[in-house]
């Protein structure tokens, strides 16, 4: 109910219930007076801190039904648990609402008066008629009249009347599931097991009642499957954030590497042009004064051949027979080329802080993943009424290892006879789970999840065709999917325990290295396939003569919330 910007009861005897209209007109609704839990008008109404109000056994059931203490309505969470207390004025003005509402239901007439018709106190089933209450008191005085069937009063009298005999619909035939009167239980219900109206009105009041329960019940369980989805979709909004702002942070990294590398190959380059420009320069100023001099000797050269002093030409003509003493041009050049090795020097630097950028980030980003998928650990023990007989686990179900001889056991629909293939005892048809398997120490290992329908007495193929969505380990070191066709998997460190996380909604099953906290493997878009219950897998392969004898063990973990 919408608060008023003055007080609504100024004035009013504060014993009286709240003055208000509840016609037509009036700013109030019958919504306004429901429970959005039952879909029922109050009863002992309670109010949240955030302002809501329901019925105080909807809430407390509510909140005893639900991980999280929130508001049904907002999903406002509380960390402590309201006290609750009944809202005494509101509990008044519902009380005042509903008798208002029954008050406005058209009244039933007297069908004797004449005129002017008052208002019927009851209903005659023997008369078939309705009466006031001066028109009924013949049927409190006549002793004939004592005897009739009263009951409140209705409009429509006649479907309380046997339409074959006149008479009063008393009794119940269980048979034929009617409404019978004295008369037909002597004729065509004589055989039949009849009961007073009454008792099976009781019956049927309590049926409805444990039927109205399921009801309840039924919007219990939808209302937290909508917290669920709406829980899921706000934490993948959240996961969606964070991973675009990882990957902004990537290549805003990349770039500024990038733009800095940039900066370092270009200054390289203009020293380079530098040291070519003042090598030129120097050699351009050598051939200038060897041109100078050259010029001076081809000056005197021709002085020398129209001279007509015989005597100092054959003085001079050793020194000015030979060239001037120059540089060999022939093999000097100016250097125009960068230095390849240090181009690849930076490069090189180049490429390295780029991977030790992306390798920093994505294990920062797998590491917040598997955090995340780690929150839905479940509890996962093996069930040895799946196990292979050559398989023998550890009494409290978290081992399994490969025997060379094959066990006495019964048989059974689930157990797995052609392959070394054993089940977890837990399957899962909705939500998420995560468990860890350590496979230390051994050289072939199969891990993942499988449909409850799998063939378990025949042969199978590891594929999500067959019901299986596996990773394995042949032959040491040989990582594969099993995909169908198989994916072969390059990890550049050895798993030594492996984490499996498994959306059902989404399709989707990823693999973990959980010391190295670096993925494996997924499987995607498997929606489709997930039509029934999915079971954690495990094949520990054969003991090979004792190379893959160490166990297979599964990981102790707690949920954490």
């Amino acid at each position: 109910m919408e608060e008023s910007s003055s007080p609504p009861y100024k004035g009013r005897n504060m014993d009286e219930p709240p003055a208000f209209k509840c016609d037509s007109s009036s700013l109030l609704s019958e919504d306004q007076f429901m429970c959005s839990v039952c879909l029922d008008e109050f009863t002992d109404p309670v109010t949240t801190p955030c302002g809501h109000n329901f019925c105080k056994t909807c809430l407390t059931q509510y909140w005893d039904n639900s991980p999280h203490c929130h508001c049904p309505l907002c999903k406002e969470t509380f960390t402590k648990r309201p006290e609750l207390k009944i809202n005494t004025t509101l509990r008044e003005v519902v009380d005042h609402f509903m008798k208002k509402k029954g008050l406005d239901k058209p009244a039933v007439l007297c069908d004797v008066c004449t005129g002017m018709k008052l208002k019927a106190v009851k209903s005659c089933l023997n008369c078939g008629l309705t009466f006031c209450k001066s028109h009924l008191e013949l049927h409190y005085n006549v002793p004939k009249l004592m005897k009739h069937k009263l009951i409140n009063p209705v409009e429509n009298v006649e479907d309380y009347i046997c339409q074959k005999h006149e008479r009063p619909l008393e009794l119940f035939c269980r048979e034929d599931e009617m409404c019978v009167c004295q008369f037909c239980t002597e004729t065509d219900h004589k055989t039949h097991k009849t009961v007073t109206i009454e008792e099976e009105s009781g019956e049927k009041r309590t049926q409805l009642g444990k039927t109205q329960s399921e009801i309840q019940q039924m919007i219990q369980e939808r209302l937290k499957n909508m917290e669920e989805i709406k829980h899921s979709v706000e934490l993948r909004k959240k996961i969606t954030e964070r991973e675009i702002a990882d990957s902004i942070e990537v290549f805003t990294a990349m770039v500024r590497s990038i733009e800095r590398s940039q900066a370092e190959l270009l200054q390289v380059m203009e020293e380079k042009q530098k040291a070519a420009d003042r090598q030129a320069e120097g050699l351009i100023k050598d051939l200038e004064q060897e041109i100078t001099e050259l010029k001076r000797r081809d000056s005197e050269l021709e002085q020398l051949s129209h001279t007509e002093d015989h005597i100092h030409l054959l003085q001079i003509y050793p020194t000015m027979n030979s060239p001037p003493h120059t540089k060999n041009w022939t093999d000097i050049s100016i250097n125009t080329d960068v230095n390849v090795e240090t181009v690849r020097k930076v490069l090189s630097q180049l490429q390295e802080k780029l991977s030790e950028t992306l390798n920093t980030k994505l294990k920062q980003a797998v590491s917040t993943e598997l955090k995340r998928c780690q929150q839905y650990a479940e509890d996962v023990n093996l069930d040895p009424d799946t196990a292979h007989p050559k398989l023998i686990l550890s009494d409290d179900g978290k081992q399994v290892t490969h025997g060379d001889t094959k066990q006495n056991l019964p048989d059974n629909p689930k157990r797995f006879y052609m392959y070394l293939i054993v089940l977890g005892k837990e399957g899962f048809s909705s939500g998420r789970f995560y468990y860890e398997v350590q496979v230390k120490g051994k050289t072939e290992w199969d891990v993942g999840v499988a449909r409850e329908s799998v063939n378990r007495k025949g042969d199978i193929t590891l594929s999500p065709q067959d019901g299986f969505w596996t990773v394995i380990l042949r032959n040491e070191n040989q990582y594969k999917a099993c995909a169908g066709p198989s994916v072969p998997l390059t990890l550049r460190e050895k798993p030594q325990t492996v984490g499996v996380f498994v959306d059902y909604e989404e399709g989707l099953v990823s693999f973990y290295d959980v010391e190295a906290r670096s993925h494996i493997y997924s499987y995607t878009g498997q929606s489709s396939a997930f039509t029934e219950k999915l079971y954690p897998y495990f094949s520990p392969c054969s003991n090979d003569g004792g190379k893959n004898s160490a166990p297979m063990i599964i990981s102790c973990m707690f949920k954490t919330e």
